[in-house]
């Protein structure tokens, strides 16, 4: 086979590579050996009808100089979309009781029973004794998982989002969510006894507020006394009902509030007192914590509970009015790695809120 070498036209080195801008041009047929070649019949055409620098139409799509990505500033981070605050922890506190696998709850009542007699020599002895039942709430289990794939994971990267922590955290969110949910409101799946702090059996009936000289229950419609005079109204029945046993002047106390109602409280006398105000002077041990869930919670009317944290009564359990049973509050059930991305399961194990003590509770409606 013979080897027949091309023929080099031109050779320009990267040194000279400029002396290419001092060309003239109307020595077209040489801009071949620079490798641009036009047929004779174009440029003929081409020298008939228009010069190189003033072709009409244009070729490619009209557009702004700037593309509009180049005139963007970022501003940093994320924001996220809030919920709603979840409240009822901050009302009654949590207690981890038990396992994730517990299917009741239990919680023992005991009755001391006796009846005492005028003595004699020859009478019967009368005998005490007592009485006990258990007070069963069912443990109810939710979950929430999350799935990542590789690509996922790395074009989510490209924006600067972690799309396995972000699904991690959402997981994480939900379970509260519900666990919230079912604080206040419990859990009914056919016949179990999962109770929320708004609707335990034991529970004692919500009582109206008295109207005020407005012809209304409203907190938004009362005086700075007539607020005051609810609260104090609820504060005299908590003593009394518990026959003395709550002193509000040495046992902590809860005011859940309504969040429509709770700034009325900021409600203002003729001199410049607001309901507040007297609040944490004549009862300071008297905490306020406000919760969406007690807006319409009684038949469409806002409502409040006023009752003590604990109860000093000589019973061997803990004392408070109210438990949250929460046997376990977040659980990782298992991690799967997938061909192309893992997913991960978790989930949490609530029994909702159980009323130890009535007696330690009132419920107002209508504010």
């Amino acid at each position: 086979m013979n080897n027949i070498a091309s023929k080099v036209h031109s050779f320009l080195s990267p040194r000279n590579i400029n002396a290419i801008r001092g060309f003239d041009a109307k020595d077209y047929p040489d801009l071949s050996r620079l490798g641009i070649g036009f047929g004779k019949n174009v440029l003929d055409e081409m020298m008939n009808k228009f010069a190189m620098d003033a072709v009409e139409p244009t070729v490619t799509t009209a557009s702004i100089a700037t593309p509009i990505q180049f005139l963007q500033n970022w501003l940093p981070g994320f924001v996220f979309v809030i919920t709603a605050a979840r409240k009822i922890d901050e009302i009654v506190g949590i207690a981890t009781v038990g396992e994730w696998s517990d299917k009741e709850v239990v919680q023992g009542v005991l009755e001391r029973v006796g009846s005492s007699v005028p003595y004699g020599d020859y009478t019967n002895v009368p005998l005490s004794s007592w009485n006990t039942n258990f007070e069963r709430r069912t443990v109810v289990k939710f979950e929430e998982g999350m799935k990542v794939g590789v690509e996922e994971q790395e074009t989510a990267a490209r924006m600067r989002v972690d799309t396995a922590s972000m699904k991690r955290e959402s997981s994480a969110l939900a379970l509260e969510i519900v666990r919230n949910l079912v604080g206040f409101f419990g859990y009914n799946s056919g016949a179990n006894r999962t109770y929320g702090f708004l609707n335990d059996p034991n529970l004692p009936a919500y009582v109206t507020v008295p109207v005020g000289v407005s012809t209304s229950t409203l907190w938004s419609s009362k005086t700075f006394l007539e607020i005051c005079k609810d609260i104090r109204g609820a504060i005299v029945a908590l003593r009394n009902q518990s026959q003395d046993t709550i002193d509000p002047s040495t046992t902590n106390l809860t005011l859940a509030v309504a969040t429509n109602s709770v700034d009325w409280l900021s409600t203002t006398s003729d001199f410049g007192i607001s309901v507040s105000d007297w609040l944490s002077k004549a009862y300071p041990r008297i905490r306020v914590v406000s919760a969406p869930e007690l807006d319409l919670a009684n038949g469409g009317a806002n409502v409040f509970y006023l009752f003590a944290e604990s109860v000093n009564d000589a019973s061997t359990d803990d004392g408070r009015t109210f438990i949250q049973v929460v046997p376990q509050k977040f659980r990782v059930l298992g991690v799967q790695q997938l061909a192309k991305g893992y997913e991960e399961d978790y989930s949490n194990a609530t029994a909702g809120i159980m009323c130890k003590r009535p007696f330690a509770v009132v419920r107002r409606s209508g504010i």
